[in-house]
């Protein structure tokens, strides 16, 4: 049977830059509902859930294919992308941060907002429109 074992201080990384540079390219592709949860207390799966909503299937593959060469640029990678275009719900998984990108009625049928509603928001400090 396999332990788990609980990150310590030393392991913790800092998530706050890569996600705000996530929100922040995909504010630049005109996203909406951008939202952090800090979710390191709720779950084992991951320490943030980014998601925002879009409001047309273009816009849906520009923030997508934005935000994953965004942070090519930098050097990180997904480990993982889910979804087709056409299915109103990208995933871009980068391990300490899952990025859920959404068409309108999707955004506002699975909640994930509510979801985790307990947990703390993340300040991603974006320009106010």
């Amino acid at each position: 049977m396999t332990k788990l074992i609980k990150k310590t201080f030393e392991q913790e990384i800092d998530i706050l830059p890569n996600a705000r540079r996530i929100a922040s390219i995909a504010q630049k592709f005109r996203a909406k509902d951008i939202q952090g949860y800090d979710v390191r207390e709720l779950t084992v799966l991951t320490d943030c859930f980014l998601m925002c909503s879009v409001t047309s299937e273009p816009q849906l593959k520009a923030v997508y294919h934005g935000v994953r060469d965004g942070m090519k640029e930098i050097g990180v990678w997904p480990l993982r992308a889910e979804g087709e275009i056409s299915s109103s719900w990208l995933v871009l998984d980068y391990g300490a941060i899952i990025f859920h990108i959404f068409r309108e009625r999707a955004y506002e049928f699975y909640d994930l907002g509510g979801l985790w509603g307990d947990a703390p928001l993340l300040d991603l400090d974006l320009d106010e429109d």
